[in-house]
């Protein structure tokens, strides 16, 4: 089951969006144009929600992955 590919890509996506939150963090805290800190605030806001959105389908996925998971 760990090699199921939206499995995977789940993850992979997740990942990604850790890595630009990440960088949307370091942009804000040392970047000394107030625009572009801004701007990262914005982008941090905008990946936290994608971040919230990709976490809940891997809580779903795990949650059919179990033996007598309901279908609903």
């Amino acid at each position: 089951m760990e090699t199921d590919p939206g499995w995977l890509a789940l993850h992979a996506e997740r990942e990604a969006v850790e890595r630009a939150l990440a960088l949307a963090q370091a942009r804000q805290k040392f970047s000394s144009d107030p625009d572009t800190a801004a701007a990262a605030r914005r982008d941090e806001a905008d990946l936290l929600i994608n971040l919230d959105r990709v976490l809940t389908l891997i809580r779903a996925a795990e949650y059919r992955r179990r033996p007598g998971a309901r279908r609903w």
